[in-house]
C-alpha cells in the first residue's frame, strides 16, 4: 500500500464522505423532478414530432433526427439516474450490484450519452447540407437520414465498448491496523485495466470536443449562407452554393429557427456535459492508488454537481423546441391538454389563399355596388323628369289618330321602360 492510500485509508471513517441526510433528501427531491420531467417532455416531443410530419409541418429526415434524440436523452435518464440515486447518493460506498450488472451499466450508459451528442452532430450536418449546399443535399436525398442516425449509434457503440473491460466491482478490506475495518465495494474501474481505461476517457473527451467545434462551425456557415439568401444564385459563402433569390420568407424563417436551436443546443451541451467530463478526467489523469484525501474529497463534492447538470442537459432539449420554434409549441401545448386542433399545412395555405383573395376583391366589389347605386341613382331622377301625357281634345272633323301616332315610341322610350321594368327596388339593393 502506498502513501496516498495510506492517507486516505487514516482517515476515521468512509462514511464521512458521503453527503448528509438532508443534502441526501434534496436531491432525491431533485432527481425526481428531473427525472418526470424528462419523461414528459421527451414523450411529448416524440409525439409532437410526428403530429408535425403527419400534418406537412415537418419533413420526415428531420423528425426522424429529432426522434433519436429525444430517445437518447429518455435511454440516459432511464437508465442513468435511478442508479445514480442509489449507488451515488444512498449507498455511495456500498454496492450490491454484481460484475456483469456493473459493466452493462456503464457500457449502456456511455453508449446513451454519446448518442445524444452524436445525434446533435449528425442533425447539425444534415442542416448544413440543406442550406450550405441545397442541390448536393436534393441529389443525396434518399436513405442518406438513416445511415446518419445509425452512424451516430454505432460510433457510440465503439466510444462505450471499453468500458466492458475496464469497469467492474472493486471491493478492499482495510487491515485494522491501517484504518477502520469496513468492506468498501465500489462500481469502478479496474486498476489493472487503468491504462486501456485512461485511454478511452481522453477518446471521448475528444469526441466531445470535436462535435462541439464542427457543429459551431456549421452553425456560422449556415448564419452567413443566410445573410446572403437575397443575392441571386451564383458564388456562395466559402464555397457554399448559391441559395435562390426568389426563397420565400416562411423557408427563411425554418432556416432561422433551425440555427436558432442548434445554437441553443450547442450551448447547452457546453455548459451542462463540463462538469461531467472534468469529473471524468479527474479519474483518467490520476490513478487511483495515487489519490491524495483533497483530491478524492473534490471528486466526491463534484459528482452530485456534475451528474444534476449533466441530466439537466437532457431535459433542456423539449424546452429549447419550444423557444426555436412556436408551432411547435402550439402543437406542444395542445398534445399535453390532449386537444389536437392543428389543421394540415394544405388546408390551412388554401383557407388562408381564400381569405387573401376575398379581402383583396372587397375594394373591387365595393366600387361596383357604388356604380350600381349610382346608375340607379340617375335612372330614378329621369324617371321623377319625365314629361306627363295629358288628354287631347281633338275636334270632330279631326282623323282620329293611329295607335304609333298617338303614343309614339322612340328607342329611348322603349330602353328607358325596359331598364324601369327590370331595376331591381330598394329592399333587393
Amino acid at each position: 500500500m502506498n502513501e496516498g492510500e495510506a492517507e486516505i485509508y487514516k482517515e476515521k471513517d468512509w462514511k464521512d464522505l458521503e453527503p448528509n441526510y438532508a443534502i441526501k433528501i434534496f436531491l432525491t427531491i431533485l432527481y425526481s423532478l428531473i427525472l418526470l420531467t424528462g419523461i414528459v417532455g421527451n414523450g411529448v416531443t416524440i409525439q409532437v414530432m410526428q403530429v408535425l410530419q403527419h400534418n406537412g409541418y415537418m419533413q420526415k429526415y428531420v423528425t426522424d433526427h429529432l426522434v433519436s434524440l429525444a430517445c437518447s436523452d429518455l435511454l440516459v435518464l432511464l437508465i442513468g439516474m435511478p442508479v445514480e440515486l442509489y449507488s451515488a447518493t444512498w449507498f455511495p460506498f456500498t454496492s450490491t450490484s454484481g460484475d456483469a450488472s456493473c459493466k452493462i451499466y456503464n457500457f449502456l450508459f456511455e453508449a446513451c450519452s454519446y448518442a445524444t451528442i452524436l445525434n446533435v452532430a449528425t442533425l447539425s450536418f444534415e442542416r448544413y447540407m440543406a442550406i450550405c449546399h441545397p442541390f448536393r443535399f436534393k441529389a443525396l436525398a434518399g436513405e442518406r437520414t438513416g445511415g446518419l442516425i445509425a452512424l451516430a449509434w454505432v460510433t457510440s457503440v465503439f466510444v462505450a465498448v471499453p468500458l466492458l473491460f475496464t469497469t467492474g466491482m472493486e471491493g478492499h478490506v482495510i487491515e485494522p491496523d491501517v484504518g477502520p475495518v469496513q468492506n468498501l465495494t465500489f462500481c469502478t474501474n479496474l486498476r489493472e485495466r487503468w491504462g486501456v481505461y485512461r485511454a478511452s476517457i481522453f477518446v471521448a473527451f475528444i469526441v466531445y470536443i470535436v462535435v462541439l467545434v464542427s457543429v459551431g462551425v456549421m452553425c456560422r456557415g449556415m448564419i452567413l449562407v443566410l445573410q446572403k439568401t437575397m443575392r441571386p444564385m451564383g458564388g456562395g459563402v466559402n464555397g457554399a452554393e448559391g441559395t435562390p433569390k426568389h426563397e420565400s420568407a416562411r423557408v427563411k424563417a425554418a432556416k432561422k429557427q433551425t440555427i436558432l436551436f442548434l445554437g441553443l443546443i450547442v450551448g447547452s451541451l457546453t455548459v451542462c456535459w463540463l462538469p461531467n467530463q472534468v469529473r471524468r478526467l479527474m479519474t483518467a489523469a490520476v490513478p487511483k492508488s495515487s489519490w491524495t484525501m483533497p483530491y478524492f474529497r473534490s471528486y466526491v463534492a463534484l459528482h452530485p454537481v456534475a451528474d444534476t447538470f449533466f441530466y439537466l442537459s437532457s431535459v433542456l432539449n423539449p424546452f429549447l423546441y419550444n423557444l426555436s420554434s412556436s408551432q411547435f409549441q402550439q402543437v406542444f401545448v395542445q398534445v399535453l391538454r390532449c386537444r389536437l386542433t392543428i389543421e394540415h399545412v394544405n388546408k390551412r395555405t388554401l383557407r388562408s389563399s381564400e381569405e387573401n383573395l376575398t379581402r383583396s376583391l372587397r375594394p373591387l366589389l365595393k366600387s361596383l355596388r357604388c356604380g350600381h347605386g349610382g346608375r340607379s341613382t340617375q335612372t330614378q331622377s329621369m324617371e321623377f323628369k319625365m314629361p306627363t301625357f295629358t288628354t287631347l281634345h281633338i275636334p270632330k272633323d279631326t282623323p282620329a289618330p293611329s295607335p304609333e301616332e298617338a303614343l309614339p315610341t322612340t328607342d329611348e322610350s322603349r330602353s328607358i321602360s325596359v331598364r324601369k321594368g327590370n331595376e331591381p327596388d330598394e329592399t333587393e339593393i
